[in-house]
């Protein structure tokens, strides 16, 4: 017997929407629709920032041909969306921005993206944070060796260390070129809202009246503004090499993060207009734009009882064609200070120190230091003047009229200090308070030796051997030795002190081989000084008194015009003392030296292969700045940026691609 089985055949065609079976069944199609995505899912707004850009895609489900519109819901306040609406082709993405304005609170919320389409409707999420623009300090540079103080030391340096701050592992890694020489000490702030992106911010002035901000750790140029007035150009050089061939900004200047709508950074520029009249004038510019903030500029005037140079009714008068600002700017109580400087000793010139308000900009504290006589600049070499905690500041000045006739309180009679370390009352009315003279101070005059020429460093308390507490200034200028003062009395004169000034502190008569063009630096209870022609030495302070003899110095021996040392540390260890030979003329060299001996060299700029960390001729009076693991080093074109070396070399490296050009040579200015 037979038997035999049937194979059922199905079938199916699509007629319209419809699928017909050959069994005549039929069922409807999938509906057409759409899936909504947000990328990414989350982002992170600073105040004044725009966030990355977020990708809204409405892929197609089944084949919707139909248009998709997008609203955006959940924004919290002070946030924008742009576009705030979108219209999409499903399957072709669209991006939004976020903007979060300056005010804006932290927070956290949710931000939804709705889809219709017809009747269609979905929906894509994103995590939204706005965080507080941090203000790390610690980590901020904003005046003249680190501090009011002067001392020169950054405590707080974590990557840099005594283990990898070597030839192997530690470098050139870029240049900041800009439009004329740096004299200025750059200036660093971390995380400044700059085009609606945080950055690390270095801040560099140059002769040229330019200031510039750079992303200090890309190098990219972020802003930079010329603080030229209309047809106006920069100074020449007055027949003196101390600054040329232009005089702008020589001036390091300082910064306020708290002034104005997002910080403010003070600088003072020189210019010349079309009608050959020189002007001085303070400038407060937007740390985040480089704009002028309201009021400013201000032109910098100044009239002061007296009979000295220049004087004109009674009155001895700024010439601002007169006068150079060399001295770093100092930030007090609300107050910018600044000293002015002559064009080399040229022409009819006094000490003027003049302050103004950071608020209004208009002058506030006015002190001629030799309103009866001649000369008596400040610059310092570019140091900074120094300040106390009882706002009282401090500086050297340079040659010029002493009254050697003296009140009963022994002070000059007609109000001339020349050649003095001085202290200033800042309380009310600007007066001195207290000075110290050399015995010979008349004659280191005369013979240009003034003290002015180095800067002052104020030192932490100091206990003696029978537990007093002393507060003491340190300084040296040309004529070689080293001064020690007690701030609470700094000494006064004695003419019969011949041959040491007895009326000090302490003194190291002939410590240093060469003038000193310099300011000192202080780390771990050691002073660290160079001069011009010398080694850089460490001078231990023990029981409030300076060793007679240095410690240890380098095996090198600086040339003009010496450098100013700056110290790193983390805390009081991985300490790094760096100095740099520094001549207009010759190749800039960056050294790294162990602050326990300086004849133990860490790393210099000359050890690599192939001129791997040249920088091109160095420039004058040029002090490191180093934080957050880079040294920056000024130059007559740029600032050379130093640190430690990539594992792999980029071909193309954003941060590596400003090489640095080797700058044009200038005679050597000679000394002041």
């Amino acid at each position: 017997m037979r038997s035999c089985s049937k194979v059922l055949l199905t079938c199916s065609t699509l007629v319209g929407l419809v699928l017909t079976s050959c069994g005549g069944g039929s069922k409807p199609a999938p509906q057409a629709d759409f899936s909504l995505s947000a990328t990414p899912t989350t982002v992170t707004l600073l105040p004044g920032g725009t966030g990355q850009q977020i990708s809204i895609n409405a892929a197609p489900v089944n084949g919707i041909a139909s248009m998709v519109s997008i609203a955006i819901t959940g924004l919290p306040s002070g946030i924008t969306a742009q576009p705030s609406t979108l219209t999409l082709t499903p399957g072709t993405a669209q991006t939004v921005s976020l903007t979060a304005a300056p005010a804006t609170v932290a927070a956290n919320s949710t931000v939804t993206f709705t889809g219709t389409s017809g009747s269609l409707t979905h929906s894509a999420s994103l995590a939204l944070t706005v965080q507080t623009v941090p203000i790390p300090t610690a980590q901020d540079v904003t005046t003249y060796h680190y501090n009011v103080a002067r001392d020169g030391l950054n405590p707080q340096e974590t990557i840099l260390t005594q283990s990898n701050v070597n030839p192997a592992q530690f470098g050139k890694i870029g240049f900041d070129t800009v439009d004329g020489k740096v004299d200025a000490q750059p200036l660093y702030l971390a995380s400044v809202t700059v085009g609606g992106q945080p950055h690390n911010v270095l801040y560099v002035a140059t002769e040229h009246d330019s200031v510039y901000a750079f992303d200090a750790d890309a190098g990219a140029q972020l802003w930079k503004v010329s603080v030229l007035g209309n047809g106006e150009t920069t100074s020449d050089n007055h027949s003196c090499s101390q600054i040329t061939p232009e005089i702008g900004i020589a001036a390091t200047p300082v910064i306020d993060r708290k002034q104005g709508p997002n910080g403010t950074l003070f600088t003072v520029a020189m210019s010349k207009d079309a009608n050959g009249a020189y002007h001085q004038r303070l400038h407060a510019l937007d740390i985040t734009t480089g704009m002028e903030i309201s009021s400013s500029p201000t032109e910098i005037t100044a009239t002061y009882p007296g009979t000295g140079d220049n004087t004109q009714n009674g009155n001895v008068v700024f010439d601002p064609a007169q006068y150079a600002e060399r001295a770093a700017l100092l930030l007090l109580n609300g107050n910018i200070y600044m000293g002015w400087t002559s064009h080399c000793d040229i022409g009819l010139y006094t000490g003027w120190l003049m302050a103004y308000s950071e608020s209004t900009l208009q002058q506030t504290q006015l002190l001629n230091l030799t309103p009866n006589g001649h000369a008596g600049s400040i610059w310092m070499s570019g140091g900074g003047i120094a300040a106390d905690s009882q706002s009282n500041i401090y500086l050297l000045d340079a040659n010029g009229t002493f009254d050697t006739a003296l009140d009963a309180n022994g002070f000059p009679t007609k109000g001339d200090y020349g050649n003095a370390m001085l202290k200033l009352s800042t309380t009310g009315k600007l007066a001195i308070v207290d000075y110290f003279e050399m015995y010979n101070t008349e004659s280191e005059s005369n013979a240009d030796l003034d003290l002015g020429s180095g800067g002052a460093l104020l030192l932490p308390d100091q206990t003696d051997a029978n537990g007093i507490v002393h507060h003491l200034i340190v300084g040296a200028g040309k004529d070689k030795n080293i001064y020690l003062a007690d701030r609470d009395n700094l000494g006064k004169f004695n003419p019969a002190a011949n041959p040491m000034d007895s009326n000090i502190y302490q003194q190291l008569t002939g410590a240093m081989a060469g003038p000193v063009y310099s300011t000192p630096a202080y780390f771990n209870g050691v002073l660290y000084y160079a001069a011009d022609g010398d080694s850089l030495k460490a001078f231990p302070l023990t029981n409030a008194q300076m060793a007679l003899t240095p410690s240890s110095q380098t095996a090198v021996k600086f040339p003009h015009p010496g450098p100013t040392p700056s110290i790193t540390a983390n805390g009081t260890q991985n300490g790094i003392v760096w100095a740099l030979e520094s001549n207009l003329t010759s190749p800039g060299v960056l050294h790294a030296y162990d602050p326990a001996n300086l004849a133990h060299e860490f790393y210099n700029s000359n050890q690599a292969a192939n001129a791997r960390d040249s920088f091109g001729n160095g420039n004058k009076f040029i002090t490191p700045m180093i934080v957050n693991g880079k040294v920056y080093v000024g130059t007559q074109t740029g600032v050379a940026v130093f640190g430690l070396l990539p594992t792999t070399q980029p071909t193309a490296s954003a941060a590596l691609q400003h090489s640095a050009p080797h700058p044009p040579e200038h005679p050597p200015a000679s000394p002041q």
